[in-house]
């Protein structure tokens, strides 16, 4: 079983900065992706942005394209979302899942961090 743990979020104005942090835990495949979804109230999952297990492969959302970045540590498997330029619309629940298979398939998922980002 894997685990999990997503931490980072919190209240930010607009155009303010918060990093997420993604710790994975347990059996964990020798290699794997990464993804950080969001969810706002009312509206469905979103896919946010992407890491290949290398960490050279990053895909971004349209919406946060040039204000995230994702990142790892492989060493400490860690995954982070470094979010600048934070709009009121970037507000939503940040989730973080892993891919073992490295096919899109999130097998799982960690329990979620609020971001709220005030106007």
């Amino acid at each position: 079983q894997v685990q999990l743990v997503a931490s980072g979020g919190g209240l930010v104005q607009a155009g303010g900065s918060l990093r997420l942090s993604c710790a994975a835990s347990g059996r964990t495949a020798s290699s794997y992706a990464m993804g950080w979804f969001r969810q706002a109230p009312g509206k469905d999952r979103e896919f946010v942005a992407r890491i290949s297990w290398s960490g050279y492969n990053t895909v971004y959302a349209e919406s946060v394209k040039g204000r995230f970045t994702i990142s790892r540590d492989n060493a400490k498997n860690t995954v982070y979302l470094q979010m600048n330029s934070l709009k009121p619309e970037d507000t939503a629940v940040y989730s973080c899942a892993l891919d073992q298979d490295n096919d899109h398939v999130y097998e799982y998922w960690g329990q979620g961090t609020q971001v709220t980002v005030s106007s």
